[in-house]
């Protein structure tokens, strides 16, 4: 199969519009041709003209470690291109930086979440190319965690740089299509393209949305294969608690734990609760101390969520109800567990991190609730889901 910026370089006619014109590039290190060269590196080598480069969060190099670590802007050492940083100084490109090309390139290995903040950053610069009359393309790459979809609908008023619009936290789109989206609902006026991907099989196994003859590239540092980021929609919420989510370990995003609770008997609560939410994975109980970020130095009692292996089922996997009733069952074992973290998570202000996730409170206070059921949960999602799979039809375009 091709990605999107295989078939740009493989065909020269894809390529023709953009002769004569200046080109900027927003990319990551995930911007790989399928010989694993550089996108910028590519572009150049084929004589487009790339006058600028753009970097996401965690950086064009992605060096940025952590989260929420700003990225200054640079000039490329190689290609001596400017390279403006959307998650430094500010998160939507300037005017300056936006006089740079004329038509835009995105080359951003998505993880299929509406948290993860590269399809925000697709939706600033559809904004700011429809302001200063640009014109975008999306080079299309593989949704690693394929098409289905799972999770509340963030709700009015909770838009944040990780919540860009009312879509649920599994959205099942590539970027391309997202962009589709984005363009549809927020009517813009801007011209978009898909650069579409050859022999894409979103269904199919063993990969189901990542294609396995491709090399997985990590697209930010915490994103280190394919498991994690099928995990990715219901682990990602641990950012929002006082947890682990496995920063500084070898597993980030795949597990979670901390040195006050009991693996074990957080498992058997999740199963004694819903078994049904623990399908189409294997739980593992597990011991990590972190090297840097939440409990650093510290041995933590832990669960490693397998999205992998035999015991993986596509189809019946569910990582955001799963995280969901983790949750629940600490909440259950420890009443008075301090479960939720309170600061400015993604520069939002006055709300609960774990709020800012989940686009408005509804999952917490199901978690706090003793009387609430994993029913309950499902009465408010499932129609978020249903709803969310009857706008997306439209856009799909695989």
């Amino acid at each position: 199969m091709k990605f999107g910026i295989d078939r740009l370089l493989a065909d020269p006619d894809l390529r023709k519009p953009l002769e004569g014109r200046r080109v900027g590039l927003l990319a990551h290190p995930a911007s790989v041709t399928e010989d694993l060269t550089h996108t910028l590196d590519a572009l150049i080598a084929a004589g487009v003209d790339v006058t600028a480069a753009f970097g996401p969060q965690h950086g064009l190099r992605g060096d940025k470690q952590d989260n929420m670590v700003e990225s200054p802007d640079f000039d490329d050492p190689v290609h001596h291109v400017p390279v403006f940083s959307l998650y430094g100084e500010v998160r939507r490109p300037t005017g300056q930086s936006m006089q740079t090309f004329d038509v835009l390139l995105i080359d951003l290995q998505d993880l299929g979440c509406r948290i993860y903040t590269f399809i925000t950053t697709l939706l600033y610069m559809l904004e700011a190319a429809a302001e200063h009359g640009k014109e975008v393309w999306v080079l299309d790459r593989p949704n690693p965690a394929g098409r289905p979809v799972e999770g509340l609908t963030l709700r009015p008023g909770w838009e944040s740089f990780v919540g860009a619009g009312p879509m649920p936290m599994r959205h099942g789109l590539t970027l391309g299509e997202m962009g589709l989206w984005f363009v549809d609902h927020f009517d813009l006026d801007v011209a978009y393209r898909i650069v579409e991907m050859e022999g894409w099989k979103p269904e199919a196994a063993p990969g189901f949305g990542w294609p396995p003859q491709r090399v997985w590239v990590n697209p930010s540092p915490n994103a280190p294969n394919v498991s994690m980021a099928r995990d990715y929609a219901g682990t990602v919420m641990l950012e929002g608690t006082t947890l682990s989510e496995g920063r500084g370990t070898t597993r980030p995003l795949e597990l979670f734990g901390a040195p006050d609770i009991d693996a074990r008997a957080v498992m058997a609560e999740m199963r004694g609760m819903a078994p049904d939410w623990l399908k189409g994975c294997t739980l593992r109980d597990c011991w990590f101390e972190p090297t840097f970020h939440k409990h650093v130095g510290m041995l933590c009692s832990g669960v490693h969520i397998h999205a992998e292996g035999p015991g993986y089922d596509h189809a019946a996997f569910r990582p955001w109800r799963l995280q969901s009733l983790a949750f629940k069952a600490i909440r259950r074992l420890y009443p008075d567990y301090e479960l939720w973290r309170d600061f400015p998570y993604e520069y939002a202000f006055g709300k609960l991190p774990i709020d800012v996730i989940n686009g408005g409170p509804a999952l917490r206070e199901w978690v706090d609730d003793g009387a609430a059921t994993p029913g309950d949960l499902d009465a408010l999602t499932a129609p978020d889901e249903r709803a969310w799979e009857d706008i997306r039809r439209s856009h799909l375009r695989y």
